[in-house]
């Protein structure tokens, strides 16, 4: 969840268009205190007001394109999305528990990955993003 972030700065300066559905779309994964999925953006798009389904994963598509937005792959073969990194996020990893398939973010000292040592050796090609995913069960789905 950010409480940091100027969603309509970060529209503006992305080189995008601001619209009220991509303004929304920002703003419900921003606000969310994990990674959610295209369904859950939709459903909460739906409460004040109907958008449609493709719309949705097309603003989604721009998001991620212009890297406002991460795609996420999750456990169940399916997507979640959260803020890509920015001055108020740091590149972390995820943690997706594959009993109740929620996910969750993990602070970036948890898990730190150097990439640097590949990007010095003779590795010809341009790292642009790395994504750590850890399958497990949750604290909930190992009481229940």
């Amino acid at each position: 969840m950010c409480n940091q972030c100027d969603y309509v700065n970060l529209i503006e300066h992305s080189g995008l268009g601001q619209t009220p559905n991509r303004l929304r779309v920002l703003e419900i994964i921003g606000n969310s205190p994990h990674p959610i999925s295209a369904q859950e953006i939709i459903a909460a798009l739906n409460q004040s007001r109907d958008v449609n389904r493709v719309t949705v994963y097309r603003i989604l598509d721009l998001l991620v394109g212009n890297k406002l937005v991460e795609r996420i792959s999750a456990g169940d073969r399916s997507f979640r999305y959260g803020l890509a990194p920015n001055a108020n996020h740091q590149p972390h990893s995820h943690f997706y528990c594959v009993e109740c398939g929620e996910m969750e973010c993990l602070r970036p000292e948890h898990i730190s990955l150097d990439t640097e040592p590949l990007e010095r050796s003779s590795f010809p090609g341009l790292i642009e993003r790395v994504e750590v995913r850890i399958d497990g069960i949750c604290e909930d789905c190992r009481r229940q």
